[in-house]
């Protein structure tokens, strides 16, 4: 079997009439993963993966807009209202890795397909739902189905497309996808919510998985499963307890506080059966998240990159939309529009970055400028006033953090699964999507109490008696623009982070250094197939030296 990863001369940029290197035993065994025959379907199938992807992805974004028309439908209460979102993010991130291992094991085409099916019938069940509970039931069984679908999809990419020039070019898709759906997604809920109703962004994925559906059923190909593969049951109870506990425990914080037992002891617990987790990757004889995935340099680097994106994104999203709406008046569809600068530029440069740097340049560079960029656009966003008009205050910034979004979207897929054989590429793809559901969950947590918290003192270090309307509302932008400045430094952080861990230059460059121990195209951590014995599986990576 051949691994579909890149050719590590044809990323590092080597010149093909240069002479190589002797070739290992390795390399004369195994012929390079671009001397494969491509799938003539391979197009077909990336958009069928890329239409999976944005139904997940703008299933993140597209019920924040609907939540109150929702909510006044079903006649919920306030407090009730965030388990609608928290719902989705406890079982999407609690079950990720797990399923991410289930389509190494099953095959990523019955994952992907049974994924898709299970998140149309959750959709169409929580668009009818009649009450909270149903609504809320829905949510938790779409987050359920997408954690199927998400790893599954990007790992079919990795599977499918073996030439490494069209292998960056499918992954900037898939970056552009990543980075710009999140923003599609207020744009389709204020539209529907608008012009529809509430209930129609949970019946647009069926729309979206039918096309789906159809489309890779006819075009993806047999996959193969990991060999003599067996489920890690104690790793899943593990980090899937851990994950829960996490995510709730944030969750949690953010409509009650960091004091309640139900959050700090949530917190503490995630965090003990998390590391009781990586204790027993080490030593378990079939893990759930092999080491060699997690350890190399580059992979770690993109999961770390991603994980602290998504923390800092999530002000721009939500505290924006938030400023729209409740302080300049937007409309839910307008505000969706005035959010269209931010996906155009971010989907232009995932694209530009994927295909036209990272093979030059490598991720370091994309990361560290990618989070300096978004850095400058937070700051520049904390010029907000009551009376800022859009063109002045706003236009410029989106289109800043769209740049710096896209820059880092554009490396994250490809750094975050290369290297890894097929029977890890699931796993891979799954620690991706763990990275950014954590990321989120813990942004909202954070970023929303700072923002009440600098309200709170704002208003009551100026109200003399009761605080007038325009007091309440200069304390929610004192909010607001205290919530972008640490959103800024959360970015110069990534920067920090990326710049530290992740190697110089292109992804193949240290593989061809690094001498008989480096382990393949990941790096010193190894690549998938080449722990323990390599008949293991079948697979090894060929890499020219």
């Amino acid at each position: 079997m051949i691994v579909a990863a890149p050719n590590a001369d044809a990323v590092a940029g080597h010149d093909p009439g240069t002479p190589a290197a002797p070739a290992t035993p390795a390399t004369r065994a195994t012929p390079a993963a671009s001397d494969a025959p491509s799938d003539p379907r391979r197009w077909l199938i990336l958009a069928v993966i890329g239409i999976a992807q944005l139904m997940v992805v703008l299933d993140l974004t597209v019920m924040n807009l609907a939540l109150p028309s929702a909510q006044r439908s079903l006649k919920f209460d306030a407090a009730d209202r965030q388990w609608v979102v928290t719902a989705y993010a406890l079982s999407f991130g609690g079950l990720l890795l797990f399923c991410g291992r289930l389509a190494d094991l099953v095959g990523r085409k019955t994952t992907f397909l049974t994924g898709l099916v299970g998140f149309a019938a959750a959709s169409a069940v929580g668009g009818a739902a009649v009450n909270f509970t149903m609504l809320v039931s829905a949510r938790a069984a779409q987050g359920v189905f997408g954690a199927l679908l998400a790893p599954s999809a990007l790992s079919l990419l990795t599977t499918t497309f073996q030439d490494p020039k069209e292998r960056a070019k499918a992954f900037g898709v898939y970056g552009a996808v990543a980075a710009a759906g999140g923003g599609l997604g207020l744009l389709v809920g204020g539209a529907l919510t608008s012009s529809l109703s509430w209930r129609w962004c949970m019946y647009i994925n069926v729309l979206f998985a039918g096309a789906a559906v159809v489309g890779g059923a006819l075009l993806v190909g047999r996959q193969d499963k990991a060999p003599r593969g067996r489920l890690d049951v104690p790793g899943v109870l593990m980090v899937s307890g851990g994950m829960f506990c996490v995510v709730y425990g944030f969750a949690n914080a953010a409509s009650h506080s960091w004091g309640t037992p139900s959050t700090w002891g949530l917190l503490a617990a995630g965090a003990v059966l998390l590391t009781l987790f990586a204790f027993w990757q080490s030593r378990t004889a079939h893990p759930l998240l092999p080491p060699r995935v997690v350890l190399d340099r580059n992979r770690a680097g993109a999961y770390l990159t991603v994980l602290i994106s998504g923390a800092a994104t999530f002000g721009v999203f939500l505290f924006l939309v938030y400023y729209m709406q409740v302080t300049l008046g937007y409309s839910a569809l307008r505000s969706g529009v005035a959010m269209l600068p931010l996906v155009a530029c971010s989907g232009v440069m995932a694209n530009v970055g994927n295909i036209k740097l990272l093979p030059r340049v490598g991720p370091r560079p994309m990361v560290v400028a990618g989070m300096l960029v978004n850095a400058g656009a937070m700051a520049w966003l904390t010029r907000i006033d009551g009376q800022s008009g859009y063109a002045a205050a706003l236009l410029g910034p989106l289109m800043m953090a769209g740049v710096g979004m896209g820059l880092i979207f554009g490396m994250v897929a490809a750094t975050g699964t290369f290297g890894v054989g097929p029977r890890d590429a699931g796993v891979a793809s799954a620690s991706i999507n763990t990275g950014q559901q954590l990321g989120g969950s813990i942004g909202t947590a954070l970023l929303n109490t700072i923002a009440a918290t600098a309200s709170a003192h704002y208003v009551a270090g100026r109200a003399q008696g009761r605080p007038s309307a325009a007091l309440l509302q200069a304390g929610a932008i004192h909010g607001y623009t205290t919530v972008f400045w640490w959103c800024g430094g959360i970015f110069v952080l990534g920067a920090v982070v990326g710049g530290v861990l992740l190697r110089g230059g292109p992804l193949g460059a240290a593989v061809r250094g690094e001498g008989s121990g480096s382990g393949g195209a990941g790096g010193s951590g190894g690549s998938a197939g080449e722990s323990g014995d390599p008949g293991e599986s079948g697979v090894r990576l060929a890499v020219v030296r």
